[in-house]
């Protein structure tokens, strides 16, 4: 092997130097221009070849090491040895990321059944939410430290034990509280009666709620008087979550990467994204079927799914989860401290530089640069391996050299801005297509669950082989970042222009607040709306009001065609002329006193005049934007695809900055940084831009509520201006990592190619010492 490159090397220097006065100037030839670059692959390949020969022989010839032995305890041996590889792991990982994505989002699908069955705020909850971020911001750095000097499986093993331990906690309420006196009244076995009109009855009590009451009694206030002993278990069960996943993701990707081949990283790390991507969609799906079943499954409930009072199991999922999770923890425990087969390459890549370096300590004795090249040959040698023990003195000086180190801080303060600029996307995307565009719930939730998952999906495997297949520099993945960024940038202000003209002026927003003492009397000023809920309904004038009440209707009937109509409506002109074709009057054939859902006070007028009264029917009133809708769809999945193709070239820049020592650290320091200042306070920051731009607020019996209707113009510009400022700030710090990352070595063959450069001048300098004498 260094006989071939001695002579193809003694060759090109014959064949294109010219000596001048003892000086050589290098003249290239036609030939060795041509035949460079096919020498240079046939050698590497010829070189990959021997060196898995090399690797081969010596997995079967040396004994088993306790640092690659797979399993503990009883659970060793030739079966447990069979998976201890590459290709196990980044599965076991990857479906492990998949059952812990799914925790997240099941607690989003089951949390508004949380809050009924325990009476907690929605504020309340956003601060339940963040303590897995407040964890990882504490401990996520320290703990990275420490156990990157360790057993990495075994810590990850522990970490999932913390997230069973989550999910365990997060069911203690129920099984502490029980189902509940509400619920249980409900069943049969506690002695309610079947009766098909019960669940029509309390949809039509909710619904009456609604109405405009002209004798005082508007709808009553609700009250936030929840148990504060569940708020708790379900605070600290969040914040264990935090510190199993920090372990989980900081020291999982260290492990992947160093346990395999450079060039095949990323194709690996994609492939366990992709597989963390189906979480989310299988999460919500759980908490689907978890929710039809009744909260106490062991009893038979005497309403429907349909009834408002229905409470689903939302405890069942989180012992499906925690159950998986243990079983695959233990699993992920097994393997050991170091692959075989990543152990035996760097066994052997370590023989070889010793065998080149005691090569060239003969041919070159006197060279002063030796010591210096000598380091740069040899970047990951057994000398500049040795580990040092975990202590708090050498902490400090490894986020020390993290702190002062220009690439890896330029790309963790563009991770930040990043992700305050997703921020709102991650969040509020249903309800942004709800507001805008007018789009149902559940369309928005399958237009993010599905259609932009898939855009993600191929764009992290598409980028994750292209980079395996094609080995770019770290300078052209750098590029490629910042182009994403600015792409990015253009997309989301391309977000801020499709608006729908008609969805912004179809609503009339006619609030008259009693708290206010005001003495002007409007068309509901005597309703006593403060405490109804936006339910919207579209009147006869094809204009949309906050609720039936707000548009002043005093009774509901349902028509001949089964649908429902209000009607009595003192906001709204009666017989309009801008009455659309798809609005049908009720009229005295309709009215039936079996049906008829009329207030105290309307009795005494008589049928005409409360039919000759404006009209509403329940939803808003339809509004065209589907061209829109789809242009921002269109928009989305590009920006999703392109965004995804970032995230392998990203994470390659961002751990080959850094020493080998140093990665899992890195890695922990950067998710304690972004937690600090992205997951915590930017769900506040945009809740706040999100709270300025709101028209309608509902009204607890303390306090300000949620916000019921949002300005749909404000809102699209104040959110998509604001994000793109972020994200070009991001942009920005990526120009920053293109600057410093131009002589950052990202594969094997990058660290291959500059040995055979330093070979090579060494050489020279020899032939030219020889010249000379």
């Amino acid at each position: 092997m260094e006989k071939d490159r001695d002579v193809d090397v003694d060759a090109d220097v014959e064949g294109a130097k010219l000596l001048d006065n003892g000086k050589s100037t290098e003249v290239p030839t036609a030939n060795s221009t041509t035949t460079k670059p096919k020498k240079k692959k046939k050698q590497r390949s010829e070189q990959d070849r021997l060196m898995t020969e090399e690797i081969n022989q010596l997995l079967t010839e040396s004994p088993l090491e306790k640092n690659v032995t797979c399993g503990f305890w009883i659970f060793k041996g030739k079966f447990y040895q069979l998976f201890a590889n590459q290709t196990a792991y980044v599965l076991l990982y990857g479906i492990v990321g998949c059952i812990f994505s799914m925790t997240y989002a099941y607690f989003n699908g089951t949390i508004t059944t949380i809050e009924k069955r325990f009476r907690i705020p929605s504020k309340n909850t956003g601060i339940i939410s963040v303590g897995n971020d407040i964890s990882q911001t504490m401990v996520s750095a320290v703990l990275a430290y420490y156990a990157g000097k360790g057993h990495r499986p075994r810590w990850i093993g522990f970490g999932l034990l913390t997230i069973v331990l989550f999910c365990m906690l997060t069911t203690t309420p129920h099984f502490l509280y029980g189902p509940g006196d509400d619920a249980l009244a409900l069943t049969s076995e506690f002695g309610a009666l079947p009766d098909e009109n019960a669940t029509k009855e309390a949809i039509e009590e909710q619904r009456s709620k609604t109405l405009c009451r002209l004798n005082g009694r508007g709808a009553e206030c609700e009250g936030n008087d929840g148990n504060f002993a569940p708020q708790l278990i379900l605070f600290v069960a969040q914040f264990i979550s935090g510190i199993g996943g920090s372990l989980y993701y900081t020291l999982g990707v260290s492990y992947m990467d160093d346990n395999t081949k450079k060039s095949k990283t990323p194709a690996l790390l994609s492939l366990s994204y992709f597989l963390r991507m189906l979480g989310p969609a299988i999460g919500y799906a759980l908490a689907s079927f978890c929710l039809r079943l009744y909260i106490a499954p062991q009893l038979h409930p005497v309403i429907n799914n349909k009834d408002p009072r229905w409470l689903g199991a939302w405890w069942l999922g989180w012992i499906i989860m925690g159950g998986l999770l243990a079983f695959s923890g233990i699993f992920l425990s097994m393997f050991p401290k170091e692959l075989p087969r990543a152990a035996a390459r760097r066994k052997v890549e370590e023989n070889r530089r010793r065998r080149e370096n005691q090569k060239l300590s003969l041919q070159i004795k006197e060279n002063s640069e030796k010591a210096q090249l000598s380091i740069d040959l040899d970047p990951n040698s057994k000398s500049s391996q040795v580990e040092v023990k975990a202590s708090f003195k050498d902490m400090l000086k490894t986020f020390k050299r993290l702190i002062t180190n220009k690439t890896y801080m330029c790309n963790t303060l563009s991770s930040v801005f990043y992700l305050v600029g997703y921020t709102p996307y991650w969040i509020f995307t249903p309800k942004y297509i709800e507001v805008q565009y007018r789009q149902s719930a559940a369309t928005s939730s399958m237009v993010t669950g599905t259609v932009a998952l898939a855009f993600s999906a191929v764009g992290v495997l598409l980028s994750g082989f292209i980079i395996s297949r094609y080995k770019p520099k770290a300078r052209y993945m750098a590029a490629w970042n910042v182009i994403v960024g600015f792409l990015t940038v253009a997309g989301i202000l391309a977000y801020a222009f499709i608006g729908c003209p008609g969805n912004e002026s179809s609503v009339i927003v006619n609030i008259h607040d009693n708290s206010l003492n005001d003495s002007s009397v409007t068309c509901n000023s005597a309703c006593g709306c403060d405490y109804v809920r936006y339910s919207p309904v579209c009147g006869e004038n094809n204009m949309t009001y906050i609720s039936a009440c707000h548009a002043g209707c005093k009774g509901q009937q349902v028509n001949s065609e089964g649908k429902k109509i209000f009607y009595d409506c003192s906001c709204i002109p009666g017989e309009s002329e801008n009455s659309t074709a798809q609005f049908r009057r009720l009229t005295s054939f309709d009215m039936t006193d079996d049906n008829i859902t009329l207030v105290e006070n309307s009795n005494s007028f008589s049928e005409l005049e409360l039919l000759s009264s404006g009209q509403a029917m329940p939803g808003a009133c339809p509004v065209n934007c589907w061209t829109q809708f789809v242009a921002f769809l269109a928009v989305m999945c590009c920006l999703k695809f392109v965004g995804a193709t970032g995230r392998a070239s990203n994470f390659l820049v961002s751990v080959r900055c850094v020493p080998e020592k140093d990665k899992t650290a890195a890695m922990g320091f950067g998710m304690m940084v972004c937690s600090s200042f992205a997951f915590i306070p930017s769900p506040i920051f945009f809740g706040w831009i999100l709270d300025r731009m709101c028209l309608v607020w509902g009204k607890t019996c303390t306090n300000k509520g949620n916000c019921w209707l949002y300005d749909p113009q404000s809102m699209r510009y104040a959110l998509n201006f604001t994000a793109a400022v972020f994200i070009a700030i991001g942009a920005i710090f990526d120009t920053g990592v293109w600057y410093y990352v131009k002589d950052l070595k990202i594969f094997d063959e990058d660290v291959k190619d500059q040995e055979m450069q330093i070979v090579k001048h060494e050489e020279e300098v020899t032939n030219e010492k020889n010249t000379e004498i």
